[in-house]
């Protein structure tokens, strides 16, 4: 009886596994389709598909959202700057007479003599700034009939008259750049300090927790807020390196412990008597086994930094003015809330929450996924 050739079977890998789980849970594909959506959505508004002219004053002063209808406080007001002016909306000219008219005309010896009265009709003096000031009404009409404003928009209008929806995407655009860019930036620092600090360990490990004991004693939110003062420097390139710098201390706690198990597992042995170097064990040997845990602090560091922009912003710490992000439609809201005009506030804050909560539950489908004891 000829024997049965052996049958290599070949183990799935941790990736494959975690995949097969992920696909496997509703939440997580749900979640993440909503991620992927905007995601796609900031990649649209970088190149200028859509929400180029965010800033295009494209309707009337707080315009309500299309399903509301025009508001019916705007009856009876003047018409909004932009809008068509009517002939009853002009201002009426009134006789008032300048008082200096008569001494400066002396000075000038244009004053004329007694009983020289000019005819009818006529006046005494000329306004030198008549043709000037004519021929910019003119252009300021012709300019207002030309370009009439919508009196509602799809989401609203805020108090320029600029559409809520363009302002949405493009602020999602700017809020979840720093959130991704800031998250990459603390995790590699976290990473990188908690490998050299867990690989090597002695003064390096101290000098490391020394370092993690001093970040970790101030308040989060206080330290972001202390640095963002003193730098006294708007942009997103500034709030991404407060954040970023500031918020690594999570990830070099978890990778530090992770090499600290790791260095001293047969494999790690195996390569340094092979003469592989110390940089090749801790990031060709041991990274691999410990990257699952860098991805899922990627996402956590996502969705806080995000919510991070949001308060730097609403606080007036954030972005410039000539930039737009959900902080900043935020803080704009408060102001817009005493006058009853809510859409802006519904619009940021439904994005964000829409956005941060999937976010969080991809992040906790995806630990669980990695989690190397669900294997």
């Amino acid at each position: 009886m000829p024997f049965d050739k052996p049958q290599h079977v070949i183990s799935p890998s941790l990736w494959a596994l975690a995949w097969k789980r992920l696909v496997a849970s509703r939440v997580a594909m749900v979640s993440l389709g909503i991620v992927a959506a905007f995601l796609m959505l900031i990649a649209l508004s970088a190149s200028g598909l859509i929400a180029k002219d965010w800033a295009r004053e494209t309707g009337v002063n707080y315009a309500p959202p299309s399903f509301l209808g025009e508001d019916i406080e705007q009856a009876g007001q003047p018409a909004a700057p932009g809008g068509p002016i009517s002939a009853s909306d002009k201002p009426t000219e009134l006789p008032i007479q300048d008082p200096l008219a008569d001494a400066i005309a002396d000075i000038r010896g244009e004053k004329k003599a007694p009983g020289s009265e000019a005819p009818s009709g006529e006046s005494q003096t000329v306004d030198p700034l008549a043709d000037v000031m004519a021929d910019i009404r003119a252009k300021g009409t012709q300019a207002t009939v030309a370009e009439t404003r919508a009196s509602t928009l799809p989401f609203g209008a805020d108090k320029w008259g600029r559409d809520v929806l363009k302002k949405t995407i493009k602020g999602s655009e700017t809020s979840i750049f720093v959130g991704l860019a800031a998250a990459f930036v603390a995790t590699l620092l976290g990473t990188v300090f908690g490998a050299v600090a867990g690989y090597y360990g002695r003064w390096l490990d101290d000098f490391f927790n020394w370092f993690y004991s001093v970040f970790t004693a101030i308040p989060y939110l206080l330290l972001i807020l202390a640095v963002a003062a003193v730098l006294q420097q708007k942009g997103t390139l500034t709030i991404i390196l407060i954040l970023g710098l500031t918020g690594w201390t999570g990830t070099f706690r978890l990778i530090r412990g992770e090499y600290l198990k790791h260095k001293g597992r047969e494999y790690v042995q195996a390569a340094d008597a092979i003469g592989a170097s110390n940089g090749r064990r801790m990031f060709v040997h041991i990274f691999p086994n410990v990257s699952h845990v860098v991805l899922v602090q990627l996402s956590i560091y996502t969705v806080a930094f995000i919510k991070a922009e949001v308060i730097l912003s609403f606080l007036g710490f954030g972005v410039p003015v000539d930039v737009v992000s959900w902080g900043s439609m935020l803080n704009e809201a408060q102001n817009e809330l005493i006058l009853g005009k809510w859409w802006q506030l519904a619009a940021a804050g439904t994005a964000m929450a829409l956005l941060v909560t999937a976010f969080s539950l991809f992040t906790d489908e995806l630990r669980d996924a990695l989690d190397p004891k669900l294997k």
